[in-house]
């Protein structure tokens, strides 16, 4: 069949305006590879000046673009994997901490749009592979799998390959335990990768490759030969290195094998570090390390690749992070970022494809970790910003010291020389030694310095109090030596505020886990600024759902966005309604959301304004919508005068929208709450109730 030229034409502008920074020649979708380590320093690696041997990275990085300036999301595993999976802070997808599964109720919530979910609505074939940490139904605990969050296959541990990287006994397949395996944890995941293009991989279709390796998070293994390159057998110095230099002999077999299938030239491979390492030295020397808001926590690699679609041999200084590979992914494919969803980072893309004039962030990077200490950091160009909390949750302090000393006491015999209370502390939860004595110390260590999530009201509250601030000019001094608050006052000002204001907006949308046996629900319930208490704005709470109009906003694109983000959840089955509203009323709500002349469009929110559904200022007043008294007859009465000449429902329309305005009666405070632990998923079928 011959194509009409007009038709063609058409075709090839929409495509390039999807791909503008890509060749006509080039108009094929990307696949995207995701290729992340576990405590890895951003001075471990060859091509960031550090001591490994790492040809493959160091190629990628040669041919690609290399950060300089790159950042995790958060100084610890399952915070920093929150955020680089949705382009949000932590908090706000539920993920305070470390998750500990047999502990803790907390996992990312269902209700996150991540990468592998958009990519997946949008044709990719997405795989995870190694490690997950953002909370799995692996340790009996009632949470989500892999795939409900938006992976059709996946291979994957819930924490660090056991017992050690080498022989690794506990990944799971697609929801199925594997058992033993031979060899060591980062070529095993290549190994599936591999096995996965070659046997499971649709050729028509682009795909995710979400890889996470283990290396080099303690406890470490790797081949005595790539070991003896860096030291002395048992050296944990050496066994270090040699994980990331087996990591990076993995990774060469992957891009060789994209070579094979002619599949690298049209991939992103994306490569960095969930945050800093546990090793002061990996981590350039900089303050701080793994656990920590200093930058030695939290600057990694960072490294893009894609040989269609980005010039090669770049380095590139503007600050960055992991909390920008979401909407930086939907920069390259063309893909939209998620509709009514606030994202945290930015996107990248004008800086990879020489439109650096394009570049902007919306809101400066910052970063909220509730059991540091700084609590809170923030950056703006070569300054940085760091808040500590004045309150300490309640520990037993008395037994952790004791358990602290006595593991002091084995470390220093065992290295000949005393241990500041730094390393202390980093050796205590990274150290290779196995012994029962130590073994038993560390267990009632970590287990008393554990995340409670009763703690979460306190943080919710405020964060513990942040009133003391340190502000450090990295041009001048990377080691965050100085504070030169009181010299510049008015740059210390005004990053206090703006990371303050975005500490308690991340706070305010953060989720109230409870505990398990008070709150087994996904969902813990905090207390609601507003004053209403109607089954709407349950609705509105458990749903998420923005209410209020952002800067230079209107309430008519205010409407657009929250149909967008309905949309975008009903598409996942994710939309909830508490007791007493039904998918009448529901219906009814998006009616008043739509603008426009046509049939089915209510326009209420223009006027009568979210969320108080009302205009008491407005000249004349608009009435509220809450706690009205309304029927039918009523409705088509009042939308039949004068103010509402302009809308068009029809019956049924009007039935719906008189569903609505039932559900905006307040019930007591104490139902409210039953409002919310009782809402129940709204089936995308099924007939109107």
């Amino acid at each position: 069949m011959t194509l009409n030229p007009s038709i063609a034409i058409r075709a090839s502008i929409a495509i390039l305006i999807l791909f503008p920074q890509i060749a006509q020649s080039q108009i094929a979708r990307p696949n995207v590879i995701v290729l992340l380590a576990d405590d890895l320093g951003s001075k471990d690696i060859g091509c960031d000046g550090g001591p490994v041997k790492t040809p493959a990275l160091d190629e990628l990085a040669a041919k690609g673009v290399r950060f300089t300036d790159f950042h995790s999301g958060a100084p610890v595993c399952s915070t920093a994997r929150a955020t680089l999976l949705t382009g949000r802070h932590h908090l706000r997808t539920g993920v305070y901490t470390v998750i500990q599964d047999h502990v803790h109720n907390m996992h990312l919530l269902k209700s996150e749009v991540t990468i592998a979910e958009l990519l997946k609505a949008n044709g990719y074939d997405t795989v995870h592979l190694g490690k997950w940490h953002l909370g799995t139904p692996f340790r009996g605990m009632n949470k989500p799998w892999v795939d409900e969050h938006g992976f059709d296959y996946w291979f994957a541990t819930d924490l660090n390959a056991a017992p050690s990287h080498r022989n690794p006994k506990n990944f799971w397949r697609n929801r199925e335990r594997v058992g033993q395996l031979e060899g060591y944890a980062c070529q095993l995941v290549v190994d599936e990768a591999i096995a996965w293009l070659d046997q499971e991989r649709d050729a028509a279709k682009p795909f995710f490759l979400n890889i996470w390796f283990h290396e080099p998070h303690a406890p470490l293994a790797a081949p005595d030969e790539i070991v003896s390159q860096y030291g002395e057998p048992g050296d944990p110095a050496a066994i270090y290195s040699a994980t990331i230099d087996n990591t990076d002999r993995a990774i060469a077999r992957l891009v060789k094998k994209l070579e094979q299938t002619d599949s690298l030239e049209n991939s992103i491979i994306i490569y960095t570090s969930d945050h800093g390492s546990y090793r002061h030295q990996r981590n350039g020397e900089l303050r701080g390390s793994k656990g920590s808001l200093f930058e030695g926590g939290t600057r990694t690699p960072g490294i893009i690749h894609w040989p269609k679609g980005i010039q090669g041999g770049q380095i590139e200084t503007t600050l960055a992070g992991g909390v920008d590979l979401l909407p930086t992914i939907c920069g390259l494919t063309g893909i939209e970022k998620p509709k009514g969803v606030h994202l945290d980072g930015a996107d990248l893309s004008p800086l990879l494809v020489g439109k650096r004039e394009d570049f902007k962030r919306r809101q400066p990077l910052t970063w909220h970790s509730p059991t540091s200490q700084p609590i809170v950091a923030i950056r703006e160009e070569n300054y940085s910003l760091v808040g500590f909390r004045d309150q300490e949750y309640p520990k037993d302090r008395a037994a952790i010291r004791a358990a602290l000393e006595g593991m002091r006491v084995i470390l220093e015999k065992k290295l000949g020389r005393q241990l500041t209370q730094s390393e202390l502390w980093d050796r205590a939860y990274n150290s290779e030694i196995k012994t029962p004595q130590w073994n038993s110390l560390r267990e009632k260590f970590v287990t008393l310095n554990m995340f409670q999530e009763s703690w979460i009201p306190t943080i919710k509250a405020g964060s513990g109090g942040i009133s003391r601030f340190e502000l450090y000019d990295l041009s001048l001094d990377p080691g965050q030596k100085k504070n030169i608050a009181k010299k510049f006052p008015g740059i210390a000002k005004r990053m206090r505020e703006a990371v303050l204001a975005i500490n308690a907006d991340v706070l305010e949308e953060s989720p109230d886990w409870g505990s398990p046996k008070q709150n087994p629900k996904e969902m813990g319930i905090h207390r609601l600024r507003s004053k209403e208490r109607s089954r709407f704005d349950a609705f509105v709470y458990v749903n998420r759902i923005p209410v209020k109009t952002e800067l230079d906003e209107t309430p008519e694109e205010l409407a657009g966005r929250i149909l967008g983000r309905l949309a975008n959840q009903e598409g996942r089955v994710l939309i909830k309604l508490p007791p007493g509203m039904n998918r009448l009323a529901y219906e009814g709500f998006k009616i008043a959301l739509e603008d426009g002349r046509n049939l089915h469009c209510g326009r209420c929110f223009s006027c009568h304004r979210l969320p108080e559904l009302g205009q008491v200022n407005s000249k004349p007043p608009v009435p509220s919508l809450r706690n009205g008294s309304f029927s039918i007859e009523r409705l088509a009465k009042v939308l039949a005068d004068q103010t509402h000449r302009g809308i068009r429902l029809d019956k049924q329309d009007i039935n719906r929208l008189n569903g609505f305005l039932k559900i905006l009666t307040d019930v007591a405070d104490s139902d409210f709450r039953n409002l919310i632990i009782k809402s129940t998923v709204l089936e995308a079928s099924g007939e109107m109730e």
